[in-house]
């Protein structure tokens, strides 16, 4: 049993248990006022089997209707509160319509109705009476009493009253019960919440969305989609690490792989895995626009990585790392596998193909700078992208040779039109894309050229 269906059966139990109090207080204040009617000869004494009746009625509908209510709860409380109603009418034709008792019995009822629901249940405890009344004047001929009696009177207000007070009283530990119950429920949302955040960082956000909307399962499986495929590691990396302290290197791989991170996200990129400072990407599941697409945003991504690289690089030149970091890509598109793969206990959303591994053998082919694409991812991005034929090469675990193309940039930049400038010289490191420069922008990145072609005219070359 889930905690939510016992919670809900807990709610249940409470309200069935508050009904039977409040119906014993209410049938007991009508057979109070039998008695005292009785003891005053104001009824006849011929009525005083009602007394054991209205004592009794309570447990027999308590459990009569706790069978019914776990089913069907609210025609179980309507129908309770009709023959309440219709036990009401009866009463008053059979007590001759006594006024006091009559009115006291009538405000314990319609009370009963607005607690138990709404408007809806008072019409029907109005109907009901009507229902009783007409049954017990067919039933007995209506023979209507004069004043009451002043004792019958305020046994009849002072039960009632009890009855009302004590109603109120449950009504009040069920809101609170309530109020706690909404607490309770708030503070495990928020726990929850903050659980999914922290649980997100492990996962892409493709993943974790597609998981907690509920529309990826949980369980191994797996299937087959065409999908671009991106390595990426730091050429040279191996050697920087034996150079670096231990906490330096850490702060400098963190830094590098949250940026790589942003990048990839921006454009729709599914985050595989970090291994050191090999990045894995791959575009086209869970969510695809497209093989086209999905290939276009792969070297894209990676035409962005590589122009980042270089604002990486003036950052750590400014910690004092001058080793030139550059990283070298690899790109192919084809069908993999993926899915959930592992056991039922540890799972992890990965891909596995000979597409993969080419995609590996790739970016270990790739010069420094470099982005390497197969013949597949080529011929989806060609009329997009420039790239440069680099012939076939040799590529292990393939018995056939491998057609290669070198990524050179968006046919969009180059020529006349290319929107970016970028110049890397000892003392002197710029890079401008001026597609990526905001409105608001312009006019400060305007002053920072000037100020620095000022500073540069008056410095004295000895």
């Amino acid at each position: 049993m889930t905690s939510a269906t016992a919670e809900r059966r807990n709610g249940l139990a409470n309200r069935t248990l508050r009904e039977y109090y409040s119906r014993v207080f209410a049938y007991l204040a009508g057979a109070a006022t039998l008695a005292a009617g009785t003891y005053t000869q104001f009824f006849s004494i011929d009525l005083l089997w009602m007394v054991p009746y209205a004592l009794l009625y309570p447990h027999l509908a308590y459990h009569l209707g706790y069978r019914f209510k776990r089913d069907h709860p609210q025609r179980t409380s309507q129908v309770l509160l009709c023959l309440d109603a219709l036990n009401t009418g009866i009463a008053i034709i059979l007590l001759g319509a006594p006024i006091v008792p009559s009115l006291m019995f009538l405000l314990t009822l319609c009370f009963t109705a607005l607690v138990t629901g709404s408007l809806q249940y008072l019409l029907l405890a109005v109907l009901g009476v009507a229902g009783g009344i007409g049954l017990g004047s067919v039933l007995v001929p209506l023979e209507l009493r004069g004043t009451t009696p002043q004792l019958v009177s305020l046994v009849s207000i002072l039960f009632a009253s009890l009855y009302i007070c004590a109603t109120a009283y449950f009504v009040h530990l069920q809101g609170l019960r309530l109020a706690q119950a909404r607490r309770d429920i708030e503070a495990e949302q928020t726990k929850a919440a903050r659980l999914a955040r922290n649980l997100a960082k492990y996962l892409s956000p493709q993943v974790w969305e597609s998981i907690f909307s509920g529309k990826r399962s949980v369980r191994l499986e797996t299937q087959r989609k065409k999908l671009s495929v991106f390595f990426s590691d730091i050429k040279g990396f191996t050697e920087l690490s034996e150079e670096l302290e231990a906490e330096a290197l850490t702060d400098l791989l963190n830094n590098y792989l949250n940026e790589m991170s942003k990048i990839a996200l921006k454009y729709g990129g599914t985050i595989d895995k970090f291994v050191g400072d090999c990045v894995m990407v791959f575009f086209g599941d869970p969510t695809s626009q497209g093989a086209k697409k999905d290939a276009v945003a792969a070297v894209s991504m990676a035409i962005a990585m590589r122009k980042h690289m270089k604002v990486l690089r003036q950052q750590w030149r400014a910690q004092g790392i001058t080793r030139p970091m550059e990283i070298r890509m690899g790109i192919n598109t084809g069908y993999c596998t993926v899915g959930n793969f592992g056991a039922d206990t540890r799972m992890d959303y990965t891909i596995i193909g000979r597409e993969v591994n080419l995609a590996s053998r790739l970016e270990n082919a790739a010069e420094t700078s470099e982005i390497l694409i197969s013949h597949e991812t080529y011929s989806l991005v060609k009329d997009v992208i420039m790239c440069r034929d680099k012939g076939q090469i040799g590529v292990k675990g393939f018995t056939r040779p491998v057609q290669i193309y070198q990524v050179v940039d968006f046919r969009r930049d180059l020529g006349a039109t290319c929107s970016f400038v970028e110049a890397e010289l000892p003392g002197f490191s710029m890079y401008l894309d001026t597609n990526g420069v905001q409105n608001f922008d312009k006019e400060r990145v305007i002053q920072a050229l000037q100020e620095a072609a000022e500073k540069l005219r008056d410095k004295v070359i000895l």
